[in-house]
């Protein structure tokens, strides 16, 4: 399969970097550039990649306001975000608005690709600094009302591999179940939690302390 990536960037030499990168990749298609946030939600209307990798800070339209609007119309593309900021002030804003991944521009070019394959296979892909504030942030909410109680101790188990960005292939070997048995538990977990991503899910377990009771 090959992965139809949009870039976008505000700055050309990380822009021209990134796709001559990347278009070593076989498995990766590079279908347009994007200089700010507003050309970013064009060419996504426009050319429906299957990812977006997305800057955070740039001119006319920044990338949270962008991949609100994208996500809004196109909850199918993936998002991204390629940044060089780490603080919670970014990274929260940044995954509420829709973005599955969060990477660190000093990623190293064999990673991101590896990231990219991740987040296009619905798995988790966030960089460490990204996950801690995530963690930081949920622990300190109240708990809500919730649907953990709803899931079969066989989904609970599935949704505890999850949060440890485990891919399904692993999942099914830790819990000795196959491919397609986590896949259902997957899409049954999605369904009672009322969430569209893995991202969503292992956040929502991490809130309501799955593990710990």
């Amino acid at each position: 399969m090959t992965i139809r990536v949009l870039i976008a960037d505000d700055h050309h030499v990380v822009r021209r970097g990134l796709v001559f990168f990347l278009k070593t990749q076989k498995d990766i298609e590079i279908v347009g550039e994007a200089a700010n946030g507003k050309e970013a939600v064009e060419l996504a209307e426009k050319l429906q990649p299957d990812l977006i990798l997305m800057d955070l800070v740039m001119p006319e339209m920044d990338g949270i306001q962008a991949t609100r609007l994208i996500k809004k119309s196109h909850e199918n593309i993936e998002i991204m975000m390629l940044t060089s900021f780490s603080d919670q002030d970014h990274v929260i804003p940044a995954i509420e608005a829709g973005a599955s991944g969060y990477q660190l521009k000093d990623i190293e070019p064999d990673e991101l690709v590896e990231s990219i394959r991740k987040l296009v296979r619905g798995e988790n892909s966030l960089h460490s600094k990204a996950t801690n504030h995530l963690l930081k942030r949920v622990s300190r909410n109240h708990q809500l009302p919730h649907q953990i109680h709803q899931l079969t101790k066989r989904e609970k188990d599935v949704l505890l591999q999850l949060t440890k960005g485990k891919s399904n292939k692993e999942i099914a070997s830790s819990l000795f179940i196959t491919e397609k048995t986590v896949k259902t538990h997957i899409s049954n977990i999605f369904t009672k939690l009322e969430v569209a991503d893995r991202t969503q899910a292992a956040l929502y377990a991490v809130k309501h302390k799955l593990g710990e009771e």
